[in-house]
């Protein structure tokens, strides 16, 4: 299963992708029988715009600490982080942690 969804950034991460508050990829599901997760959308955003996915994943491709996922409105943290299904047109919202 293939999905389009929408990466909706921040202003501190849009210098990476030419100033755009979107970005969209299409999520492919490891199998036919499962959804497409926040892993393989964040894997597509990896190939298509490698600057922007360094700044949300570290070196062992888990979201970088300061870094938040919100997942057609609810934390991806609740829903699996990587793991989370995403349904089709999924907006996935960036924020920064404050700390």
């Amino acid at each position: 299963m293939v999905t389009m969804v929408v990466f909706v950034l921040p202003g501190m991460l849009r210098r990476w992708v030419s100033g755009r508050s979107e970005v969209k990829v299409f999520a492919v599901a490891a199998d036919r029988d499962s959804p497409p997760t926040l892993g393989a959308a964040l894997d597509m955003l990896r190939r298509t715009h490698p600057l922007l996915e360094e700044r949300l994943r570290d070196e062992y491709g888990r979201i970088r600490r300061h870094i938040n996922m919100i997942v057609c409105g609810e934390d991806a943290q609740g829903l699996g982080y990587l793991d989370c299904a995403l349904p089709p047109g999924a907006e996935i919202y960036v924020t920064p942690i404050l700390t």
